[in-house]
């Protein structure tokens, strides 16, 4: 059977995450719903990261496997016809390898989390940020950030109910800048590694956010990091605001 690989784009907030669920909506689902419209079956697809419910995807990469050998322009402007109204949409798509797998042969993932600094609600980007009413501290945040660099025991900055086997992990890169957007001023998390813990992401923004309004100091985060104690963790953030951005292979999927 052909195997394809999706770069997927969603709008996180009408789902209830990625994955499929039995009586809620999920991305997962709603792909899987216009392959049977394609190829009446059973369609089961498998991603590089299963984002819960309100986490964007700008650069989500998923396979499937057709009956039919698909043109994979055809097959991406087919999945987008019968994806409608659902605000997911199909960037590219491409033959792969038959062993080649959106998530086993992932090496790199890339987040984005994106703070609103102003005290009037958001209105065009409800949902797209987090806001806070208070302005940050960009340095002290990434000062707390470089702690975090390399590898070690995320205990903390992982969720309770988290099924990784282990809680060590190589974080490559987490990047704090101030942005000018249209809607205010933003603060910008990239963060970048092989793989992340559930919850992971969005427990460090809530921890350096901390940071940023001063109730922590920088070298708070190395404290909370080498207890590996959940309870000294930093509030998580909401999901509004986190972004997929891209998934990186050995050799590049997508032109």
């Amino acid at each position: 059977m052909p195997r394809y690989a999706l770069l997927v784009e969603y709008d996180g907030r009408p789902f209830a995450g990625w994955q499929r669920q039995a009586d809620q909506p999920s991305v997962q689902g709603a792909i899987e719903a216009a392959l049977a419209r394609l190829e009446p079956r059973a369609h089961t697809i498998a991603a590089a990261g299963r984002t819960d419910a309100g986490v964007h995807g700008r650069g989500q990469v998923a396979h499937c496997d057709m009956e039919k050998d698909w043109d994979p322009f055809r097959l991406s402007e087919a999945l987008n016809y019968h994806l409608k109204p659902a605000p997911v949409a199909i960037r590219g798509c491409v033959q792969v390898a038959e062993d080649w797998h959106a998530r086993f042969s992932a090496v790199e993932r890339r987040y984005l989390f994106r703070l609103l600094m102003r005290r009037a609600p958001a209105t065009l980007e409800e949902g797209a940020v987090w806001r806070v009413n208070h302005d940050l501290d960009v340095g002290a945040m990434q000062a707390g950030a470089d702690f975090l660099i390399g590898q070690h025991d995320f205990t903390t900055f992982r969720s309770v109910v988290c099924q990784a086997h282990s809680p060590v992990k190589t974080m490559d890169e987490i990047r704090v800048e101030r942005v000018e957007g249209l809607a205010g001023p933003e603060v910008w998390f990239s963060l970048r590694a092989r793989s992340f813990l559930h919850n992971q992401v969005r427990s460090i923004v809530g921890t350096l956010e901390r940071v940023g309004a001063g109730s922590w100091a920088p070298e708070d985060v190395r404290a909370a990091l080498e207890a590996q104690d959940r309870a000294a963790c930093g509030p998580v953030c909401p999901p509004f605001g986190l972004y997929l951005m891209g998934v990186g292979y050995p050799e590049p999927v997508f032109d």
